[in-house]
């Protein structure tokens, strides 16, 4: 007997289908979910409602009308970043794996950040690196926001999404992979008496500066 005699074959794996997949933000897990879906041969859309790529990692000096963050009124300010910012990883584990996030030299303008914990905006630069790197950006509808994704019969799914300006237009997808983080949702605690305290109140994902802060005592709820 020949050493292939009395083997059976493995089974031969189904050809992918390709799919149309809507990803909701162009952040890292955004970005990398689309580069994945299209190495396997899928249609991607991207919808990011900001103009850049990078999610949270975007720095804004703005922040929402209500400090506290509670009025569901308020206009959402989606980065919870403050300017001093660096990263509490070394940045040999926050890359990934076939595109490590290496100290890039100087391009003759300070912007690069060697440091092993480097600020909010190395990493944003980095997100942007591996956007041109894989051809991400194509696909990306920027001040585009998704209003509205339902489950349709058939299993197909509509996504509503409006660029800013412009009316809401309905489309039918296969899948969507939803990508835009959990930051602008704030928990708060339940203190009693909170409400009569004189203190000036404010969540952390309205921080940004101290200065204003400058000389005032500090009460952190747990």
């Amino acid at each position: 007997m020949t050493p292939m005699q009395g083997l059976s074959m493995p089974p031969k794996l189904p050809l992918l289908t390709s799919r149309h997949v809507a990803v909701i933000g162009a952040g890292a897990a955004g970005l990398v979910a689309a580069r994945e879906l299209g190495r396997e041969g899928h249609s991607v859309v991207v919808f990011e409602r900001g103009d850049q790529v990078g999610g949270t990692w975007v720095y804004t000096p703005k922040v929402e009308s209500d400090p506290i963050g509670a009025d569901p009124r308020r206009a959402v300010v989606h980065s919870s970043l403050y300017q001093s910012l660096r990263t509490n990883l070394p940045r040999e584990v926050m890359g990934f794996r076939d595109f490590p996030f290496v100290v890039k030299k100087d391009d003759g303008k300070n912007e690069r950040d060697p440091r092993r914990f480097p600020g909010h905006r190395e990493v944003l630069m980095y997100l942007k690196d591996f956007t041109r790197e894989f051809g991400i950006g194509e696909l990306v509808r920027f001040d585009t926001e998704v209003e509205c994704v339902c489950l349709m019969d058939g299993g197909k799914w509509k996504v509503r999404s409006k660029r800013r300006g412009e009316l809401g237009v309905d489309e039918i997808y296969d899948a969507v992979v939803v990508c835009n983080g959990h930051y602008t949702e704030p928990r708060i605690a339940d203190i009693p008496g909170i409400d009569a305290w004189p203190g000036t109140q404010i969540h952390s994902h309205n921080y940004r500066i101290p200065e204003p802060f400058r000389d005032q005592g500090v009460r952190q709820a747990r």
